[in-house]
């Protein structure tokens, strides 16, 4: 047993048996691309930082070099691929509706680094052009963490006939995880991507693909799941 079939296994799951190969299907199969947002790729310039300022932008040097070194390259690539397939590519992003962000979800107020106020209209909150929709692909505004729980994508999802959902974004402990949560909770099945997501450092991204494998989703690589995507 190689691959995804073993690999991100939790002390829960040591024994358990060799997952099923996913069927998917043309017309049930959908990739959700949540909260690849500007917001995220913002830095600022290294020379006016000094201090504890200065020793965080070093601490999150990791996370940008993975997202523009693999993440939203591979996402880019998969969402190429599920378009040439006719499957549908959605998106989820993080956006309050009013300018002063009052109706935002209390996970999306509390102080600390998680306390955002990014109006919908605003371009911190738009997608990164590099992995934007296409066409009429659709794109759901959330205030929670959850981009079911915040949104009707759950609807959407329903009346589209999608039984898989195939999970990329950031971050993965955080919003990512709360998704993937809620779309199995209510009986999706779901593939995260694990070189197409990204934590704020590669060990909590490890450790939630462990929480989340085999219970929640499958996790594999994209060049697996690119195996199992129907034939163009």
């Amino acid at each position: 047993m190689t691959g995804w079939k073993s690999a991100f296994r939790s002390f829960y799951y040591e024994g358990a048996p060799v997952p099923e190969d996913p069927v998917l299907l043309a017309g049930k199969t959908a990739l959700l691309v949540i909260d690849v947002q500007n917001t995220y790729l913002d830095r600022p310039d290294p020379a006016t930082l000094s201090g504890a300022d200065l020793a965080r932008y070093h601490a999150w040097t990791p996370f940008h070099e993975r997202m523009h070194g693999t993440v939203i390259p591979t996402i880019a690539r998969l969402a190429d691929a599920f378009r040439a397939r006719g499957l549908d590519v959605l998106y989820a992003r993080i956006a309050c509706l009013l300018p002063d962000g009052r109706d935002r979800s209390l996970s999306q107020k509390k102080p600390g680094w998680n306390n955002l106020l990014l109006p919908k209209d605003e371009a911190a909150s738009q997608i990164v052009p590099a992995i934007g929709p296409v066409g009429h692909e659709i794109v759901v505004t959330k205030t929670t963490d959850s981009a079911l729980t915040g949104t009707n994508l759950r609807l959407v999802l329903a009346n589209l006939g999608i039984t898989h959902v195939v999970c990329v974004g950031i971050f993965t402990d955080q919003c990512v995880s709360s998704t993937v949560r809620s779309l199995a909770d209510e009986s999706f099945d779901v593939i995260v991507v694990e070189d197409a997501c990204a934590a704020g450092t590669d060990d909590l991204h490890r450790r939630e693909l462990e929480i989340l494998n085999m219970i929640y989703c499958s996790v594999m690589s994209a060049e697996e799941l690119e195996g199992y995507l129907p034939a163009v």
